[in-house]
C-alpha cells in the first residue's frame, strides 16, 4: 500500500481508537489489533503527530503507581474523522472503477 494513503489511513484508525473515551498507548495498539498491526513506535509518531495537530491532547494520570499518557480526542480530530469518510467514498469509487473487469470475469 502506499505509504501516504496508509499514514493517512492510521492517523484516522487511532483518531476512531479514541473517539468515545480517552485512551492510553497500550490500549489504543490492543483495539486496534482485529483490524491491524501496529507497532508502539509507529503509534506514538502518529500520536505526536496529531497532538501536533491539534487532533488531540495529552493528559497524564496515575495508573498502580506510574505515569500513564491519556489520549483524547478534540473537535478537530473528529472533524478529521469525518472529512475521511467523506474522502473514503471518492477511494471506493475509484477502486470500484479498477476493478471492474475483475468482477465480470
Amino acid at each position: 500500500m502506499d505509504v501516504q494513503l496508509k499514514r493517512g489511513i492510521l492517523d484516522v484508525c487511532v483518531l476512531a481508537a479514541i473517539k468515545d473515551c480517552d485512551s492510553y498507548g497500550y490500549k489504543i495498539i490492543k483495539d486496534l489489533r482485529p483490524y491491524t498491526e501496529l507497532s508502539e513506535s509507529t503509534l506514538y509518531t502518529i500520536l505526536k503527530r496529531l497532538e501536533n495537530a491539534a487532533m488531540l491532547t495529552v493528559r497524564t494520570s496515575e495508573h498502580d503507581g506510574r505515569l500513564r499518557k491519556y489520549y483524547h480526542i478534540t473537535e478537530a480530530g473528529l472533524a478529521r474523522i469525518e472529512e475521511f469518510k467523506i474522502e473514503w467514498q471518492e477511494v471506493i469509487s475509484i477502486y470500484q472503477y479498477v476493478t471492474k473487469e475483475d468482477s465480470h470475469e
